[in-house]
């Protein structure tokens, strides 16, 4: 059902209200926006599959009640941006909610399998991609894009109810509790402009002092590119913003020697950012950020990570998980070098099948040792 009216979208919304699950899918156009641009909203229950135009219905905030359903469970699959679009779009985020790629690792597939091949794997359904790259926004939909929308949440109540009961045997479905309230969490979708400087590319190139022009830059760039709904790069390039804060630019000709910069910035917003620059340059070193300290300049630890890797992947094999889902290098690395908080290799059902284990290795509590093809974990007296 293609629904292009307030009253269908209402009345699917009020069947809904009486299914146990909820399938949900986007599809959406980013690359001439800051704000993703919904176009079509896929929705399946346990007897009927619907797409919604949001060019065509009035007010898509019906669907607040569905996603907030405590008796319903939204599924998705690698939900984060159709979250944060529903986010944006309806202004609830759905709970509970249960991704099937996240569950996915769990069972032994690979981290961040794409939905095709979950489906092929779980419920032997080929799925063609023809309409992938397809433009979205334009209206009329073809057959063949309909098809393609519907497909992506068609299987995803096949995927929960065999995946939930294969979990719950393992007795892992609990394991993802937390997972999945991170994925709802709001601060997860909420931009703070102040700290996007901390995800420039080379970041890492500035001293204390290039920082906080950084970070006034790029929360400028941020604003005015979410005013003005295009993308950031488009504003300034990352590239841009790190070159201007080397060259400590504190007046319009010193801005413009960055290449490109007189082509994207007109002479009134060169001037603010100069000024910003200025400012920031000239600020108390007391209120210059720092990045995180886990970078280059600690101590190399790679040898105390090799062995951590090698526990690691022991015991993801023989707990049927992907190696990065239980462990990220960065989490190895944070770990290594003495960090114990904001971790989640530490935290819920990471920790107990590996993380504690680790602390244990890197305070000498237990050994590695091999016996033949084997790695065996020893504990010290």
């Amino acid at each position: 059902m293609f629904i292009v009216s307030q009253e269908e979208l209402e009345a699917f919304c009020g069947r809904a209200k009486q299914s146990a699950v909820l399938a949900i899918d986007t599809e959406f156009m980013r690359e001439k926006t800051y704000y993703a641009k919904l176009c079509l909203v896929q929705m399946a229950t346990e007897t009927e599959s619907v797409l919604i135009d949001p060019f065509a219905v009035a007010d898509l905030t019906v669907l607040a009640d569905l996603l907030t359903d405590k008796h319903i469970v939204k599924l998705f699959h690698a939900g984060t941006q159709d979250i944060e679009i529903l986010y944006r779009e309806v202004g609830v985020l759905p709970s509970p909610v249960f991704d099937t790629q996240i569950a996915a690792a769990l069972l032994g597939h690979t981290q961040q399998i794409g939905y095709a091949a979950l489906v092929h794997s779980v419920c032997g359904v080929t799925i063609k991609k023809t309409d992938s790259y397809t433009d979205w926004s334009r209206r009329p939909l073809s057959e063949s894009q309909k098809d393609y929308a519907l497909n992506d949440v068609l299987y995803l109540g096949s995927l929960y109810t065999q995946m939930s009961e294969e979990l719950r045997a393992k007795g892992r479905l609990q394991w993802l509790t937390s997972d999945f309230e991170a994925l709802v969490d709001p601060t997860k979708y909420e931009i703070d402009e102040r700290e996007r400087f901390r995800r420039l590319k080379r970041v890492s190139s500035l001293s204390r002092r290039q920082l906080a022009a950084a970070r006034e830059v790029a929360a400028w760039r941020e604003l005015h590119a979410q005013m003005r709904d295009i993308p950031r790069k488009w504003v300034m390039t990352d590239e841009q913003v790190v070159e201007a804060c080397k060259r400590e630019a504190r007046s319009i000709d010193e801005l413009f020697m960055v290449r490109g910069l007189s082509d994207k910035l007109s002479t009134k917003d060169a001037r603010e950012v100069a000024a910003l620059m200025k400012a920031a340059l000239d600020s108390a070193p007391s209120t210059w950020p720092e990045l995180d300290k886990c970078g280059k300049s600690e101590p190399n630890v790679d040898m105390q990570i090799d062995l951590m890797s090698a526990l690691v992947r022991v015991r993801a094999k023989e707990n049927d998980v992907a190696f990065q889902t239980l462990a990220s290098h960065a989490d190895l690395t944070r770990i290594a070098r003495g960090y114990r908080s904001g971790i989640e290799l530490l935290q819920g059902w990471r920790a107990q099948i590996v993380g504690e284990e680790l602390i244990d290795l890197l305070e000498g509590r237990i050994q590695l040792s091999i016996d033949g093809s084997t790695l065996v974990v020893m504990r010290c007296s």
